[in-house]
């Protein structure tokens, strides 16, 4: 099936790449990106061949450049234009003489195998600088979200700035994190090399794991405090519509709706990767614990290679090894010794067993009789002490009072129930004084109830691990602290509706 002609020429300019002399086309290319990196326009074919860095330090003839270049400008990748400026006679004006430069494709190509290459040559790391240049631009934007009137410039770079630092703080953190759980590298490290590794990148991850429980709280709050931040926004993409190509009024209304798109976008990247969502924990919490729970697994992977190392040959090779010593031994005995000492097939009269009949000490192992073997023999490796089984001990009175002590404990456990479960809704500040049993049951239950708590102010109905309570547990507006009296302290805290009830 034929393909499209743009398929065909947008293919052509990648022909470099694999072509038979690929590392010259690369070398050629490479020098015109760098001279366009230097704003030098053209290059005709003998700079070429002294400024490109040629495979093996072999720089071709100029005939072969101009060869290359040719082919280059055939591809698509280079444009070429006739060269008059050292025009001096009749002759060279009638000589094909060029300047090259990149095409608008090839500048692309270009800009494509540089991303790519620098993609792979990039190291992931987690960048503890990044956390405070994200604090700065935050405080920023809230010193200049306070001024009136908005510095919509000042504002737009700011939010820039900040997505800039975002955008490579999440990227290198997820590229990080995804290159830690590839631990084949240890593999054919050595013992030495391991554990150095080892204990940087544990320092590595505490040092940074600390710097981000630091940052991302006051983050948090700063992000928290900027909200509702669509206005900020709109300044930001109505300056950035500005550089839309004219139109009527309604393209222009479509490019500001394009760009504060983009910008809620981002904004709420920002706001999930520090603040808690309804989906769950934010991505700087799941990137804390991904990064406390690389250091178990690390240590996992160095005691699994270290074991390896340390642990005994593969079964395999030790049968093939023994396999090649059978086969050197010179006579049937020496093969029969070496049996002997490899699986310790020997009679077992050492162990001075009464045995039914006599046997003689030449009989085969296999030729003689089954012997019965005590279990503790196979067990411990002793034979059985002689004398009579040992007698029974009573210990009906332990386990009466084992049964007096749970008795006690069930009471103890329905007292506080009774204590605490009741029918009608009641203040903290009305418990009155517990027990120490009581206590411990109040305490457990509202342990629960604070687990599942995703804002303070929110009500909360929660049923005990064993599903025999269920609690309902309320916050009162302006509450004042209370204390309940214990046996064991004093507990204190903001006064709530509080229901504890039994569940059928």
């Amino acid at each position: 099936m034929n393909q499209p002609e743009h398929i065909r020429e947008t293919a052509d300019l990648f022909r470099h790449v694999s072509a038979e002399r690929a590392t010259a086309y690369r070398a050629v290319l490479d020098a015109f990106a760098t001279a366009k990196r230097q704003f030098r326009l053209h290059l005709r074919p003998d700079e070429v061949r002294s400024e490109a860095h040629w495979p093996d330090a072999n720089t071709p003839a100029l005939e072969e450049v101009q060869s290359l270049l040719a082919q280059l400008v055939e591809w698509g990748n280079l444009r070429g234009h006739a060269d008059t400026a050292r025009v001096a006679t009749i002759e060279d004006f009638y000589r094909a003489k060029f300047l090259y430069q990149l095409s608008r494709e090839g500048e692309a190509v270009e800009t494509g195998l540089a991303a790519f290459a620098q993609a792979l040559q990039r190291r992931a790391e987690l960048q503890t600088v990044a956390l405070e240049d994200i604090q700065t631009q935050l405080a920023a934007l809230a010193r200049l979200a306070g001024e009136e009137p908005f510095d919509d410039a000042r504002i737009h770079q700011t939010l820039r700035e900040l997505v800039h630092v975002f955008e490579g703080l999440a990227d290198n953190a997820e590229d990080f994190m995804a290159g830690l759980a590839r631990t084949v590298e240890l593999q054919a490290a050595d013992a030495a090399t391991i554990v150095a590794y080892k204990d940087r990148l544990i320092d590595y991850l505490e040092r940074f794991i600390g710097d981000l429980v630091a940052a991302s709280g006051r983050i948090a709050e700063t992000i928290a405090a900027l909200e509702p931040a669509d206005e900020l926004l709109r300044l930001a993409a109505a300056r950035e519509a500005r550089d839309a190509a004219p139109g009527d009024d309604q393209a222009s209304e479509a490019a500001i709706e394009r760009a504060l798109a983009a910008w809620r976008e981002r904004w709420a990247g920002l706001h999930g990767w520090f603040l808690r969502s309804e989906s769950g924990p934010s991505q700087a919490q799941r990137l804390r614990a991904r990064a406390r729970s690389a250091i178990p697994r690390l240590l996992s992977a160095i005691a699994r290679v270290n074991e390896r190392r340390t642990g005994r040959s593969d079964r395999t090779a030790d049968y093939r090894e023994l396999a090649r010593w059978f086969a050197d031994t010179e006579d049937e005995a020496d093969a029969h010794r070496l049996w002997r000492a490899a699986f310790g097939l020997a009679p077992a009269r050492h162990l001075v067993l009464t045995v039914e009949e006599e046997v003689a000490a030449t009989t085969p192992w296999v030729a003689s009789p089954a012997i019965a073997i005590e279990p503790t023999l196979r067990e411990r490796g002793r034979l059985p002490s002689a004398g009579g089984a040992p007698k029974m001990r009573d210990r009906s009175a332990e386990k009466a009072w084992l049964a007096e002590k749970i008795a006690a404990e069930d009471a103890q456990l329905a007292a506080a129930r009774q204590r605490l479960a009741t029918d009608r809704i009641t203040r903290l500040s009305e418990i009155g004084r517990l027990d120490r049993h009581a206590f411990k049951l109040f305490l457990n239950v509202l342990g629960e109830a604070l687990a599942a708590m995703q804002e303070p102010d929110a009500r909360i109905e929660r049923l005990t691990s064993d599903g025999s309570l269920a609690l309902t547990l309320e916050p009162i507006d302006e509450a004042p602290i209370v204390t309940i009296e214990t046996d064991d302290g004093t507990f204190a805290g903001r006064d709530h509706w509080i229901h504890v009830r039994e569940v059928e």
